[in-house]
């Protein structure tokens, strides 16, 4: 069970997932290794999944992020799709979706024909039936609101 002082814990992490268990505990009023324990039982329960830096694609020359839509062809299944998709470079993210297409790619791209290459790529071999892309001109992230 969640509890108010673990929705504390989650919202300070999410902010800033390099806090100390230190700065943690002065937060929530509990001690450090109580906090440190919240955080352990959380990991354990799937509740956070990862602790990751996010990488700016910006300095290695991907100056396009997009989204593709790909409907796939009646015959191709999820896991040939997943594959090819986790083998095309410039493929950071897929998902799975409901409505008119199956999946729903993040990619980044050095430029628009770079952009080309990612969706020839995916359209290659037979896999898909249909693409749509669009260029993501501005991406904001909000904190999940837990309480």
């Amino acid at each position: 069970m969640i509890d108010a002082i673990d929705r504390d814990i989650l919202s300070s992490l999410e902010r800033d997932g390099r806090i100390s268990f230190k700065e943690l505990s002065e937060i929530v009023g509990l001690s450090a290794n109580a906090v440190a324990d919240r955080v352990r039982k959380l990991e354990e329960q799937g509740v956070i999944r990862a602790f990751t830096a996010e990488i700016a694609p910006a300095p290695f020359g991907f100056g396009l992020h997009a989204l593709i839509e790909v409907k796939m062809e009646s015959t191709t299944t999820a896991e040939q799709f997943e594959a090819r998709a986790a083998a095309t470079p410039g493929v950071i993210r897929a998902l799975v979706t409901t409505g008119r297409y199956d999946w729903v790619l993040e990619c980044v791209a050095r430029d628009q024909q770079d952009l080309q290459r990612i969706i020839e790529a995916l359209r290659a071999g037979g896999l898909t039936r249909d693409t749509y892309s669009r260029i993501i001109a501005t991406d904001k992230r909000f904190p999940l609101r837990l309480s």
